[in-house]
């Protein structure tokens, strides 16, 4: 394959490691904080994890340590969703092993967690980690959503990780892949096993935070990819000046994305689905609201503009997201009767039987394209694919039958023309940023360096991103500080809790403080790409919700 210039530059680039990590190995040693408590649930929580609760806090400091130069054997492997910077985890993981110890192996398990049940790996070499630095998507090793949850998968992965001779095991992935990290730490050490488990913090969606984990990578770099067509979409819309965009962004249980998108880009709306539900907002005053902007936009000869709608919207509309819960016990515990139905019209027949009167007119007034995407197959926990559903069609279709109403009362005498926009997959395998590709880097040497110390049931940890790289502090966080109890299955279990868009922290009230303007008038921002090369203020950028947090609102 013939590589283009820029790519044969990007493996060029030299990742930027904290000054605490980039000295020399003798010179560094771990602090230990306090003992730690879980977010909630501690004592359920305790009574899973009994070997690795409570553990402290990890932070690197200068001082002395023996083990950084001890031989090691170490797996990792890629769970979950794509995110930009993966590879640069596995080069920073790389990169600190051989520092410590040329002799030292890295194992890529392949196809995700499946890869250590089944035992199907490849050993990572200078050569083939050099073809994939600084590089986008998961393809040096691929990916996967397998859960290691059975007595059998726990007991094949500690096949696989003694037949290698494993010291530590590594895993880059989300909440649900962290959460899998510990449970498999404590598993081993339950076993005395000997074998180490790091997770890294990764997911676009941003909601994998905490105080010691400011960001979860991927974040920067997809949400500056969005940002960047969301711009471009939206100078397009100022020059023809007669389409409203309606933009559904990456994001099912959090709006972090797309409140980043809207602060970068300042679109006309933008619905931030942590709000919708914590102010019980109707579907009916969501399209209110944007018709309202509509005509007001109108009056000023601006029939265009901009909507963000996060991807998982629907089910904080506490009305649909009442009809969605309805439609998936019926469609559990009435599989059967249901499949007996071939047609939409003997399904919808069938459905008004089952749902309750509110639902059941719900269901009758939502556009037939969507009605039909809420009967899909389900996931395998039963739930609707909200992914696939089209939110932004949803909204579009609803806002245009209002317009019309409008029109025919001889309330509205603009022109409203609309176009749908998915953004997904554009932004999960993107090169990734500087900051990403340094941040992940320094998550992966952070990981050996967690390793090195001797600590399992770690996420490694990297804080003050606002700051440039040398001035980041590195360390490692306990999973089990992470977690609460979470209903899953019908039963509780230990998870990694989601952190959602805070309504009372400084990006979502920074985007408050300028909506009702951006509802009205053109104030349109056009990020454009994403830089790699050139002054610092430009290459090197965070994102805002990154900058506010830390800088509070200016």
């Amino acid at each position: 394959m013939e590589l283009s210039n820029f790519h044969k530059a990007r493996y060029e680039y030299k990742a930027k490691l904290p000054a605490i990590l980039a000295g020399g190995l003798e010179e560094l040693a771990v602090e230990m904080g306090g003992a730690t408590e879980a977010l909630s649930d501690h004592e359920e929580i305790k009574a899973v994890f009994k070997h690795s609760y409570g553990q402290p806090v990890a932070r690197f400091v200068k001082g002395k340590s023996e083990k950084n130069r001890r031989l090691l054997n170490v797996g990792v492997i890629l769970s979950g969703g794509q995110a930009p910077g993966g590879h640069n985890v596995i080069a920073g993981l790389f990169d600190g092993l051989k520092k410590g110890n040329p002799a030292s192996k890295l194992y890529g398990f392949l196809g995700g967690p499946s890869g250590l049940t089944d035992g199907k790996y490849i050993e990572i070499d200078a050569e083939l980690v050099d073809k994939y630095r600084n590089t986008g998507g998961f393809d040096m090793i691929g990916s996967g959503r397998t859960k290691i949850e059975t007595p059998e998968q726990f007991s094949a992965s500690l096949d696989t990780a003694q037949k290698l001779k494993l010291n530590a095991l590594v895993i880059i992935g989300g909440d649900d892949s962290n959460t899998n990290a510990g449970l498999l730490a404590e598993y081993f050490l339950d076993k005395g096993a000997g074998i180490q488990v790091i997770g890294c913090p990764k997911t676009i969606d941003g909601d994998l935070k905490h105080e010691h984990i400011e960001a979860s990578f991927g974040f920067d770099t997809a949400a500056k990819t969005y940002s960047e067509l969301i711009g471009n979409i939206a100078r397009d819309a100022d020059s023809a000046k007669k389409y409203w965009h309606f933009v559904k962004l990456m994001g099912r249980a959090a709006s972090h994305i797309a409140l980043e998108a809207a602060l970068q880009t300042r679109p006309n709306l933008c619905f931030i689905s942590e709000e919708i539900e914590a102010k019980r907002v109707s579907l009916a005053q969501i399209v209110d609201k944007i018709c309202a902007s509509v005509l007001k936009r109108s009056e000023n000869n601006e029939n265009f503009g901009i909507i963000l709608i996060p991807e998982g919207l629907v089910e904080f509309i506490p009305e649909v997201k009442a009809l969605i819960s309805e439609l998936n016990d019926i469609m559990a515990q009435h599989k059967s009767e249901f499949d007996k139905a071939k047609t939409f019209s003997e399904q919808s027949a069938w459905l008004m039987t089952k749902l309750s009167p509110a639902s059941a007119a719900l269901f009758n007034e939502l556009p037939e394209e969507i009605a039909k995407q809420l009967l899909i197959d389900r996931d395998p926990h039963g739930n609707v694919q909200v992914s696939r559903i089209d939110t932004e069609k949803l909204l579009m279709r609803l806002t245009e039958k209002q317009i019309a109403g409008l029109k025919t009362a001889g309330k509205f005498n603009g022109s409203f023309s609309t176009h749908g926009h998915f953004f997904g997959y554009e932004g999960r395998a993107a090169f990734p940023s500087n900051f990403d590709a340094d941040y992940c880097y320094t998550l992966g040497f952070s990981a050996f360096a967690l390793i090195a110390a001797g600590l399992t049931g770690y996420v490694s940890s990297v804080r003050h991103l606002a700051a440039p790289a040398s001035e980041w502090d590195a360390g490692g966080v306990p999973i089990t500080m992470l977690m609460n109890m979470e209903r899953r299955k019908g039963k509780n279990k230990p998870v990694i809790k989601k952190a959602l868009v805070d309504l009372d922290g400084a990006p979502f009230k920074a985007f408050a403080a300028m909506r009702d303007e951006l509802a009205l008038k053109t104030c349109f921002r056009y990020p454009g790409a994403i830089q790699y090369y050139g002054p610092q203020e430009v290459c090197g950028q965070t994102t805002i919700t990154l900058k506010l947090e830390h800088e509070g609102i200016k």
